[in-house]
């Protein structure tokens, strides 16, 4: 029997309940991915390169017209300048975006401070480099940070504070305030914070999205991660960035070169043409929160508990008013009886910890939230 470094990892949930909502022809809301098609000028700037010859290798960093303009982007956004040069990188994804960042800058018992429920490939990625996770768990149903808890797990082996905004899976945000307090406790410390914002820009209610890019003390020590699939409904494209500080950057690409070296060319030059059009971002969250009203809408009169989301595009839903079973045996007779897949929010807590609550994606279309809607209100 082959040893390996993890045999106690299994496969993602979001692989796992995409077969079963195929193998059960169940209406699929568990993945994160729209089920209507990106704009078809992206697709045809795309089409438009490939013609003009740009397939083969891009600059590893990524190419210059495409950093240049997200750079002009977050400063208009955030008041933030980033050098092109230096302290942008785009990658084959957010998710290798992170892991890129987690694999330069952490060391053999390096602790990490994880907020839980959390994404799931921060810890894996943290433990695959001799990092410690340390664990934070955010209580429903705001799932809001309690900034003196954090204070008491800081100490000298702390190395990296991860942030998620809008948060994935439980649709929650960062205010001013919190990032004040993060800046206050971290204020004489080389703690770097790794800000995960894949979701900067769909985000509800009229608030606004607090970057770290806002806060100079902590974008000097900050790692921004963001995702042009989110943005432009092109999640299977694979294409993100990091933003850092040039001398975090420098490490960041001494990893990047040897796990993809550069990202799609074609898709980089139709990028780098389309976002010069900003209401197709400014919009977005007007766009799915129109989505987010409408699905809870079409379940205000179920058994679900619904407190709306205040980014991303999911949908936390609490189910004890229906059922007393584990949120896992829960998803899967909901697929597998209701033909709807979800995804069971213990899985992204430290030691599965369970609050009968389920996550659903609605980047669908409006048939599609009808469709399953009409099955969940049988519950």
């Amino acid at each position: 029997m082959i040893s390996t470094k993890f045999p106690y990892i299994t496969t993602s949930i979001f692989a796992v309940m995409s077969r079963y909502a195929n193998e059960h022809n169940a209406i699929n809301l568990s993945q994160g991915f729209p089920d209507f098609e990106c704009s078809p000028e992206l697709i045809s700037l795309v089409n438009k390169h490939m013609k003009l010859g740009h397939n083969q290798y891009a600059p590893m960093e990524g190419l210059m017209p495409l950093r240049e303009i997200i750079c002009e982007k977050t400063e208009d956004l955030y008041s933030k300048r980033y050098n092109p040069e230096t302290e942008v990188t785009i990658t084959a994804g957010a998710t290798q975006a992170l892991f890129n960042a987690i694999t330069a800058l952490i060391r053999e018992g390096d602790e990490v401070i994880v907020f839980s429920p959390a994404y799931d490939c921060y810890v894996p990625s943290i433990r695959l480099n001799g990092g410690v996770p340390v664990f934070i768990q955010l209580k429903p149903p705001y799932y809001s940070i309690d900034w003196d808890e954090v204070q008491k797990f800081i100490n000298p082996h702390t190395k990296m504070i991860i942030l998620n905004t809008p948060h994935n899976p439980t649709g929650a945000i960062l205010s001013v305030a919190d990032l004040e307090k993060l800046k206050k406790i971290t204020a004489k410390t080389k703690i770097i914070i790794l800000s995960d914002e894949v979701y900067e820009h769909i985000i509800f209610d009229g608030y606004e999205h607090q970057s770290v890019a806002r806060f100079p003390e902590l974008a000097e020590r900050s790692v921004i991660i963001s995702s042009f699939g989110k943005t432009f409904h092109t999640t299977g494209w694979k294409m993100g960035y990091s933003l850092a500080p040039a001398h975090i950057t420098a490490e960041i690409r001494k990893i990047h070169q040897f796990i993809v070296f550069c990202a799609n060319t074609p898709i980089q030059w139709a990028l780098s043409e389309i976002l010069k059009n900003k209401d197709l971002y400014n919009e977005l969250g007007l766009f799915y929160q129109q989505k987010r009203d409408y699905f809870n809408n079409l379940l205000k009169d179920s058994k679900f508990v619904i407190r709306p989301s205040c980014g991303t595009y999911f949908q936390l839903l609490n189910y004890q008013k229906i059922s007393d079973e584990k949120d896992t045996e829960f998803a899967f007779r909901l697929a597998k009886e209701y033909g709807v897949a979800a995804i069971p929010v213990s899985v992204f807590n430290h030691e599965n910890t369970d609050n009968k609550t389920l996550r659903f994606c609605f980047a669908k279309s409006n048939e599609t939230m009808e469709k399953a809607a009409e099955r969940l209100m049988k519950l």
